[in-house]
């Protein structure tokens, strides 16, 4: 395993600390799994796959999307989920010069900008829909994450989107 690298860590800066994990989704008839990967800083949602199989290959195709998108990140934290430490993800992650972060065994608030994601995510999107269909579950969810990160206010950024955060664009003043 690989250590916390995190603790004490001051995160300001967009791509210096991604996060990536794996979730279940529940549909009509069966379930789904979603992986995301997440700038720290931002919490703009840089790559996100869908699957019906919990396997290292969708996770290694979301980071590789989100490295193609937006460049390498100083460090990617995980949690410690049997995807994650396969001789494949590992191997990819260094071959890019990123450091692997992982958080403690049953620790969830070392991931906790993605645990809330889920939360989000399921609350906002998920539940509300009860897909039908993997295409119905992609449709909805590429909008709410266009959604999330475009038009979705956060407190914890000042109330500007991770979006414009993470493009560093200042919000406009409002007209007296």
């Amino acid at each position: 395993m690989f250590p916390y690298l995190l603790r004490g860590l001051a995160i300001t800066q967009p791509n210096q600390v991604w996060a990536m994990d794996l979730t279940y989704l529940p549909m009509r008839h069966g379930f789904l799994y979603l992986v995301v990967v997440l700038d720290w800083a931002t919490r703009r949602v840089l790559a996100w796959r869908l699957s019906n199989t919990m396997t290292t290959d969708v996770c290694l195709d979301a980071l590789e999307s989100a490295i193609r998108a937006c460049g390498c990140p100083g460090i990617l934290n995980t949690d410690q989920g049997r995807q994650v430490p396969s001789t494949a993800f590992v191997s990819l992650v260094q071959q890019h010069g990123i450091q692997l972060s992982m958080d403690g065994k049953g620790a969830w608030r070392d991931n906790l900008f993605v645990e809330r994601l889920w939360k989000s995510v399921k609350y906002e999107e998920v539940y509300l829909q009860a897909y039908d269909s993997v295409s119905e579950a992609q449709h909805g969810l590429a909008q709410y994450f266009t959604f999330y990160n475009s038009g979705r206010p956060h407190s914890a950024l000042d109330g500007r989107t991770p979006d414009m955060v993470y493009f560093d664009v200042q919000p406009r003043q409002r007209a007296a």
